[in-house]
């Protein structure tokens, strides 16, 4: 397994990854605002499956590219670093709207709530990069198994975007409406994510993959 200061590095990297807004944070707290907590929390369940499932087959997946194509994961870093530098343009171009300006959301049953969950977090091409791109380069066949190394760092993933998500949707009505108050900070939190996006993708272009 990698070495402790990489697995820290590969934390922060998740970290940063999971308190960027995105359509996973957009639609529960537009969701938690404009149906309740409930619906957030259930609808949260949801998300952590689609994390889940976007964990588990990461790790298969990139279980079969290492053993087949030993540089595929060079392809799949420069993919995720141009999709992370549209992010961040998206972020940061005149007219963009800020993650925290919830949208309108009808009313919807436990169960659709769950599903839109779910599938909003499987069709998120963010966490779809994080596990495509980002996560390889804290894999080294050298180390050991690279399903084991991938399973650990994807839970670690799921762990960190789930409690940050949780806290997100608990928050949302606190949060959208600070926000609301301070229309200056919308606009500073959207170059900062857009910052934090471009510097990912300079990083993700510039690292070398971790040796064991």
């Amino acid at each position: 397994m990698n070495s402790t200061p990489q697995f820290i590095i590969f934390v922060g990297a998740a970290l940063l990854m999971a308190v960027t807004p995105g359509p996973n944070m957009i639609y529960l707290i537009s969701r938690s605002i404009c149906q309740g907590r409930a619906a957030g929390v259930m609808s949260w369940f949801g998300v952590v499956l689609g994390f889940t499932t976007h964990m588990l087959c990461a790790s298969i997946g990139l279980t079969a590219l290492f053993m087949a194509v030993p540089l595929g994961y060079e392809i799949l870093k420069f993919a995720g670093a141009i999709y992370l530098l549209w992010l961040a343009w998206q972020a940061v171009r005149p007219g963009a709207r800020s993650p925290f300006e919830a949208k309108n959301l009808a009313p919807e049953r436990p169960r659709k709530l769950f599903m839109m969950g779910l599938l909003t977090s499987i069709l998120n091409p963010k966490v779809a990069i994080f596990y495509l791109s980002v996560l390889p380069q804290f894999i080294s066949p050298e180390a050991g198994s690279v399903l084991a190394q991938s399973l650990v760092l994807g839970i670690t993933q799921v762990c960190i975007g789930s409690s940050v998500n949780l806290v997100v949707t608990l928050s949302a009505a606190a949060i959208a409406g600070w926000f609301a108050k301070n229309h200056l900070w919308l606009a500073i939190q959207r170059y900062v994510m857009g910052l934090v996006l471009g510097v990912l993708a300079v990083k993700l272009l510039t690292q070398q993959r971790s040796a064991a």
